[in-house]
């Protein structure tokens, strides 16, 4: 922990993200989501959310299936728990373009007709960018309410216990 620690925010968003998905097989679905704690499926939003909108913007996260994930469960409130206000509000606003668009942008289509995605729905790219420009910030807020909350995380194990 003090590694990832010293490594940055992400490094130790990254080791508690990925402590929970091993500790669910790798798969979140219905099956494992009961095992996990409300915090603990926060993060797992928080890091496809990160993930995709930085590799692609909204449009790739409800495109790859996300949209139902983010915008229809309690992530917004939660992450606005969390001190991520800004952010909060950015899913909020995502919020309601998805539902005005989520069937043109969640059915199959070429990667041509993928692309056009973009030039069709430029509403989008205004919270492309702002997540972008918050995206350090918010992953600092994400790191520090770990490590404050680290009993609703992990369970803490001491090297002398092992």
């Amino acid at each position: 922990m003090r590694q990832a620690l010293a490594e940055g925010a992400e490094a130790y968003v990254m080791l508690f993200h990925d402590a929970v998905l091993e500790a669910i097989g790798g798969v979140l679905n219905a099956d494992t989501m009961p095992l996990l704690s409300p915090d603990q499926i926060t993060l797992l939003a928080y890091v496809a959310f990160r993930r995709e909108v930085m590799e692609g913007g909204f449009i790739q996260l409800i495109h790859n299936g996300y949209g139902p994930f983010i915008f229809m469960n309690p992530f917004a409130k939660a992450i606005g728990q969390w001190g991520a206000k800004d952010l909060k509000k950015l899913v909020y606003d995502g919020r309601l373009l998805y539902l005005k668009n989520s069937e043109a942008l969640s059915r199959d289509c070429t990667d041509e007709e993928f692309m056009a995605l973009y030039e069709q729905f430029p509403k989008f790219d205004d919270l492309d960018d702002d997540f972008v420009e918050m995206e350090d910030e918010v992953t600092a807020l994400v790191a520090q309410y770990i490590e404050t909350h680290l009993a609703n995380f992990a369970q803490i194990v001491k090297e002398e216990d092992c």
